[in-house]
């Protein structure tokens, strides 16, 4: 549903943008940024064109889209929005926080639709939630927040379990404050918690590959 309502966000500020621009393009222009991959976001990306074609965008018919990935590397993911920026997209779509925040420091006319998982306010993406205020809008599932929550369900779901591994990207901004919320979880149960790290596809594989090592007993996915 979150992905539905996103799609209508960009859908309205795609028509807005369009009445505003003094030369119209023949085709509006949508600027896809991620810090991720085209392989690993094939899903979202599939979602994302089906929410489009449901307000009546099609790629290739109705509108352009510019795909611009950072392939895990959050630090060349200023010069990718840069370049969207050069480009004279319409709307910039920032898969994440660290993509959100690059294009907003990368214009502050083009409107920008984000979906993150942390508090926008907090993270200075909008001034609040009922008036975002600039050129950001979005969607956030506020999953970081509930990163003790989850914890707590997964001791329901393995009562016996003593030590659990968490899987973070540590490139990404929200890395920090998810640690130490699952470790505070973690140390309220009486549980040791193992920090995995993986900051890009390639470090997966070998990071679940340590949790037979460490005899961790469950794991907190990203």
């Amino acid at each position: 549903m979150r992905r539905r309502e996103l799609m209508v966000l960009v859908g309205g500020m795609m028509t807005a943008a369009r009445v505003l621009r003094a030369q119209r393009k023949a085709m509006p222009v949508i600027g896809f940024l991620s810090g991720g991959s085209a392989g690993a976001n094939a899903p979202f990306v599939a979602a994302f064109l089906q929410g489009l074609s449901e307000t009546g965008y099609v790629e290739g018919q109705g509108v352009t889209i510019e795909y611009r990935w950072a392939e895990d590397r959050y630090d060349r993911l200023p010069a990718l929005a840069a370049d969207l920026v050069g480009r004279k997209v319409d709307v910039v779509a920032a898969g994440n926080l660290p993509s959100a925040l690059a294009a907003k420091s990368a214009t502050s006319t083009i409107p920008i639709i984000f979906e993150i998982g942390v508090d926008p306010v907090e993270r200075g993406l909008v001034t609040s939630f009922a008036r975002p205020g600039g050129n950001l809008t979005g969607i956030s599932s506020f999953s970081v927040e509930l990163n003790p929550k989850r914890v707590e369900l997964l001791i329901e779901l393995v009562p016996q379990a003593r030590a659990v591994a968490l899987l973070v990207n540590p490139n990404n901004p929200t890395t920090e404050r998810v640690v130490l919320d699952v470790l505070g979880a973690a140390n309220a149960k009486g549980m040791h918690l193992h920090i995995l790290k993986a900051g890009a596809e390639g470090e997966i594989d070998a990071a679940f590959a340590s949790l037979g090592e460490l005899h961790a007993d469950a794991l907190v996915p990203p």
